[in-house]
């Protein structure tokens, strides 16, 4: 094996992951499904897109909380970037279940708890690249957003999951639990597709956030050399 193959096989593993997901999501046979019909395979993209967006922002709060305790610039530079991943996948997430809203709901938005606590979420991560853009000094920013991505990792989880389920009625599946993961509610035949997509977006949302510290780093380092 090169080395290319040993630094990088789980970024090959990801593209084929991937391949898979692609190929089997859009022709490999799904159940008949009332309603939902062809766009069933939707649960490929959006559900694995919005789990890569929770694990990939729960990363980000990892490297905050590192960076409270070090105080080191990396963690800081790697939540940012995390952020960014995640917002990518979350807006992806929103783009895939307003296209399947569209064909099993007749319209793009409804006025949906489950609905409206994502796009909440999604505002609460916008406005930590607010909070980042408004502070000059380099400290301060990386503490200040470092706490508050605490915060909206907490807010983010109760928007989703916590506060929808509170609510008296929801037309999105999932009010009582995760309908991709409990027991019955998906067909045996789509697992051996949802799975890999799970992993594969994860894989993905990582690799991406990988390309996205490294250049952050380097406008850092280059910020540092212009203000000494």
């Amino acid at each position: 094996m090169t080395s290319f193959a040993k630094d990088n096989w789980w970024k090959i593993l990801c593209i084929l992951i991937l391949i898979y997901v692609i190929i089997g999501g859009l022709l490999f046979e799904v159940p008949e499904m009332p309603v939902l019909r062809e766009t069933i395979r939707n649960i490929y993209f959006h559900v694995g897109m919005w789990f890569a967006m929770i694990f990939i922002l729960f990363l980000a709060v990892v490297n905050s909380i590192m960076f409270l305790r070090t105080g080191k610039a990396k963690y800081d530079i790697k939540a940012l970037a995390m952020v960014h991943t995640g917002l990518l996948f979350g807006f992806m997430g929103l783009f895939t279940g307003m296209i399947w809203a569209q064909y099993t709901w007749g319209s793009f938005w409804v006025n949906d708890p489950k609905l409206n606590g994502a796009a909440i979420g999604i505002i609460t991560y916008l406005a930590y690249i607010v909070l980042r853009g408004s502070i000059e000094d380099f400290d301060k920013r990386a503490r200040l957003a470092a706490v508050y991505n605490i915060f909206a990792f907490v807010m983010f989880f109760l928007f989703i999951m916590v506060i929808p389920r509170m609510a008296v009625a929801s037309i999105h599946p999932g009010l009582d639990g995760n309908p991709a993961l409990a027991t019955g509610d998906l067909d045996p035949s789509m697992r051996k597709i949802f799975y890999p997509a799970a992993i594969g977006w994860m894989m993905l949302s990582y690799w991406i956030a990988q390309i996205l510290f490294r250049i952050k780093r380097i406008e850092y380092r280059c910020d540092k050399l212009e203000i000494g």
